[in-house]
């Protein structure tokens, strides 16, 4: 099999990996190497269909010894098996990214003989990128659950980003439908990754910490040094801590051995020797070697049983103490047949998705805790109403809020108001009191603000109270479109009746005024009432 063919079968098997983000990562390139990397610079990945790709995103093999019984590439399933060789993907990736097709590679893997085996391959193809083709671009890795310490550190070291998946929200879920993979096996690395990057960041560690003390200060007992000299505080990780590394001379495992050699002989998973400089990690700066776009994971939505109030809280704890730069959800798509599973007629999530991303947002960036979003009472986010929205409509004490009074953490909280408009709000006050026009002209918008502000003790002029024009305000026009689509489905059209017509009449009914016409309207399915009933108007002033 040729590397076009192995690229086009591993390519569309690494499409259910959530990746496509930005690499939270802004390196320039230095000269020592080629490529460089953007806060926002990657966004699209490789797909086999032929899609815009920023990212290759590729598998380094689809042999695999688990049975995960969501997974496409699990042992029992069918298909075609292929692998990459480190040289051949490393050479691949080289050549797309001269030819400006990629900014980064990312990688993971199916668990091939075993996870150490698997991470060595892993391993040899970002060394040489890194080492032999001297590549500086972003590279996202994936570390396999049950991997080896060492491995896992030592890739950390050559990656900008380092991730691995939780795959299901419980343990009992991961039992049932990934009995090969273990809680813990998940949770070490989690807790090695974060820990490491950690120490980085403050200038210590076996890779990471080693800093010529002409440029930095000496981290261990703070004297003075040659300019040669590389000192090593103490790892509580590895065996023989707390030795110092000299120039031409590095730790790897269990004896110092020369650059020259690491890669020759003494380390069992390296290839190509290389000069002593690349040790100093040119392509990275600041010294904060290990993993300085951070760490992530990702967990599937709809393979189970848990409720969105479930994944939020497990999602917040892994933000608290673990430290995630992101937590990805992939809404499950029906592609193996299994009893464990829902049916392969079964619909994708990716409404449930996007509400869970939003509201992923809502705990990273507007101060929102997973037990405020939901409670016992309710489990699941609101299917038209985004968690910001539906949040306030709960909580009618709290509001309207003072434009020129409110804190800034309390602008926030207001529906249609964002990071941007409230830092808006907050410089404009101090030069004069705010009007309704004056927050207009500063950029903010009223379509659903206005409904929970005030501006000098006042409400929004001619501010309507008919619920299907409230009801549309704090819809999106993609969910309003989603409402209609359901009113479609739903609708049962007669001899009698003409469709449109009474589309049209439903869209027009004043619900606050006839909840009993509206209750009886042929368009809305008995969800969509349920629904729309628990949402409270707010009567301000």
């Amino acid at each position: 099999m040729d590397v076009l063919e192995k690229l086009k079968i591993l390519a569309d098997a690494a499409k259910y990996d959530a990746a496509c983000t930005s690499s939270g990562l802004e390196r320039k390139g230095a000269g020592f190497a080629m490529g460089s990397s953007r806060d926002f610079g990657i966004c699209h990945s490789f797909a086999g269909d032929g899609r815009c790709i920023s990212l290759l995103k590729v598998l380094m093999t689809n042999y695999c010894s688990f049975d995960c019984a969501y997974c496409v590439n699990r042992r029992s399933n069918l298909t075609r098996r292929t692998a990459f060789t480190p040289r051949e993907l490393a050479d691949l990736t080289w050549q797309f990214y001269r030819r400006n097709y990629i900014e980064g590679l990312f990688l993971s893997s199916a668990v091939w003989k075993s996870p150490d085996y698997t991470s060595e391959q892993m391993l040899k193809v970002l060394e040489l990128l890194r080492y032999e083709y001297r590549f500086g671009g972003y590279i996202h890795v994936k570390v396999i659950p049950g991997t080896d310490p060492v491995l896992v550190e030592r890739m950390g070291t050559l990656a900008d980003r380092i991730s691995v998946n939780i795959e299901l929200p419980s343990s009992g879920s991961l039992q049932k439908l990934a009995p090969d993979k273990s809680k813990e096996n998940i949770l070490l690395p989690m807790k090695q990754i974060q820990y490491k990057i950690k120490e980085n960041r403050q200038g210590r560690g076996r890779f990471g910490g080693i800093q010529p003390v002409g440029k930095q200060k000496n981290l261990v007992d703070g004297a003075a040094g040659s300019r040669n000299d590389f000192l090593l505080k103490e790892d509580p990780l590895q065996s023989n801590a707390g030795k110092a590394v000299t120039e031409g001379r590095v730790l790897f495992g269990e004896s110092f051995v020369s650059p020259q050699r690491c890669l020759e002989g003494s380390n069992t998973y390296a290839s190509q020797p290389v000069d002593t400089k690349l040790f100093q990690k040119p392509w990275k700066k600041g010294g904060r070697t290990f993993a300085p776009a951070g760490q992530s994971t990702q967990m599937i939505v709809g393979a189970s049983p848990e409720s969105d109030r479930q994944i939020l809280q497990l999602t917040e704890g892994l933000y608290h103490r673990y430290q995630m730069k992101r937590v990805f959800y992939s809404a499950y798509i029906p592609v193996m047949e299994d009893n464990r599973l829902p049916s392969r007629e079964m619909v994708p999530p990716l409404w449930r998705e996007h509400r869970l991303y939003q509201a992923d947002w809502l705990l990273r960036f507007y101060g929102f805790t997973a037990s405020e979003l939901l409670d016992e009472k309710n489990q699941q986010l609101h299917p038209y109403l985004d968690p910001k929205c539906h949040w306030a409509l709960r909580h009618p004490e709290l509001f309207p809020v003072e434009v020129n009074r409110a804190p800034f953490d309390e602008l926030l909280r207001v529906p249609g108001i964002g990071t941007e408009s409230a830092y808006r709000i907050v410089r404009a006050r101090k030069m004069c009191s705010l009007t309704w026009d004056g927050v207009k002209n500063i950029g903010v918008v009223l379509k659903r603000a206005r409904y929970f502000l005030l501006c000098k003790g006042r409400s929004y002029p001619f501010l309507s109270r008919n619920r299907n024009e409230f009801l549309l305000a704090m819809m999106s026009p993609r969910e309003r479109a989603l409402f209609h689509r359901q009113e479609r489905n739903w609708f049962q059209p007669t001899l009698f009746n003409d469709f449109e017509d009474s589309a049209g009449r439903a869209e027009m009914i004043d619900l606050k005024k006839d909840r009993n016409l509206w209750l009886s309207a042929p368009v809305l399915s008995d969800r969509q009432k349920e629904a729309l009933l628990c949402v409270r108007i707010p009567v301000f002033g």
